[in-house]
């Protein structure tokens, strides 16, 4: 015999109240409500810790059908302030499954919600923009009162802005670790499936940690980089003294214009033409230690279906986004020159210093969740490193 599911509430900050069922843990949280157009992923959406302070709303209508897994996590918690999707289904069905989505939901203590009208949801978010918002999962018998939806309202009113937000600190590492494990797949040389392991690396690439995903650091490994990942306070001078082939700047959370710390670090990194390469966040901060401006989108791009064009060569790749950010076109500075633009809403996707062997992309290219088609800039960075003459 089925339990009847407890019940949860929805409320942004302009007065919208959904009312549906709680699949995470009971309680309150807020944070800023944005949509992801993602189909699958679900589990590195919410590990990624650029989605920190984030309540994601997925449009896809079915989502937990493959359960969760301890692979495919992006970092060793939930980030993701909450999740709202249309409808958990009863089963969740795959060889790799270890958990339901409802299960690692309330193990994390995630306040989540289904059963509502996600496409009103994200008609008003496109329509007036992403704002805050808060969700609260009641205890199994509590009924939705009109005291409760109040409440709902008032948390989500009373959330801080994203805007001047430095949360890359928030969610860095806190000590300097090596990474060498490399790609997940089906079956390796014993025929088992799994992540790898470098053994004899090429480069050594310094990657700063603004909120970095394991599966980009994957990546870096795959192609035979030896990876080491410091925290996002520290200084150039600590990174000089690893002796680098290369350094990564990468994704994270929040408004990059307070990361002080961090552009001052890139603008002396990028004048030694050691080669860097950024995503994200750290695309953002590249362009902020380059002279240019940054500003909050309306709703920000978040999902795995997004065209991008590279301006040099005129080739369209289906991208993952995730960024509520973006680089002023018009406040370029001369060295540094747009290489990718999003064929959404023709924002900067792309750059390139014309004076040093740096460049940097918006989205996240390293596919998890995610289309492949922007690997390809991994593999520009290991030209840039390789030995020249």
């Amino acid at each position: 015999m089925f339990s009847v599911p407890a019940k949860a509430i929805l409320a942004l900050a302009d007065g919208t109240v959904f009312t549906g069922v709680s699949i995470g843990a009971a309680g309150q949280t807020v944070g800023e409500v944005v949509f992801n157009t993602a189909i699958t992923g679900y589990q590195e959406i919410l590990t990624d810790p650029s989605y920190r302070q984030q309540i994601v709303t997925l449009t896809y209508p079915h989502i937990g059908n493959y359960g969760v897994n301890d692979d495919d996590v992006e970092s060793d918690a939930v980030h993701a302030a909450g999740l709202i999707i249309k409808d958990l289904p009863l089963l969740a069905s795959n060889f790799r499954a270890q958990l339901t989505l409802s299960e690692y939901l309330q193990r994390e203590g995630t306040v989540a919600i289904a059963g509502i009208d996600t496409r009103k949801l994200t008609r008003i978010l496109r329509a007036r923009g992403s704002q805050n918002g808060a969700i609260i999962g009641l205890g199994q018998g509590q009924e939705v009162t009109e005291a409760l939806k109040a409440q709902a309202v008032a948390a989500a009113k009373s959330a801080p802005s994203m805007a001047g937000q430095d949360l890359a600190k928030v969610v860095s590492t806190k000590q300097p670790y090596v990474w060498t494990q490399t790609e997940w797949q089906l079956a390796r040389e014993d025929g088992t499936p799994g992540y790898g392991e470098l053994t004899t690396p090429r480069f050594h690439v310094v990657a700063y940690d603004f909120g970095v995903k394991k599966n980009i650091l994957r990546m870096l490994a795959e192609r035979g980089c030896k990876v080491t990942v410091v925290p996002a306070q520290t200084p150039a001078s600590e990174v000089l003294r690893h002796n680098p082939d290369g350094i990564f700047l990468s994704n994270g959370p929040g408004d990059p214009e307070p990361c002080d710390y961090a552009i001052a670090a890139a603008r002396e990194l990028i004048e030694t033409g050691i080669p860097i390469f950024g995503i994200c966040l750290g695309h953002q901060i590249m362009a902020l230690a380059s002279g240019a401006k940054t500003f909050k989108m309306p709703h920000g791009h978040h999902g795995a279906n997004h065209p991008v064009k590279d301006l040099d060569n005129g080739r369209v790749s289906i991208t993952s986004q995730n960024h509520g950010f973006a680089v002023e076109m018009e406040s370029l500075p001369a060295n540094l020159r747009p290489t990718h633009i999003s064929l959404f809403d023709g924002t900067l996707q792309g750059l390139e210093r014309t004076d040093r062997p740096a460049f940097c992309f918006q989205g996240h290219p390293e596919a998890s969740p995610g289309p492949h088609d922007i690997a390809y800039l991994f593999d520009r960075f290991i030209r840039m490193m390789e030995p020249k003459g």
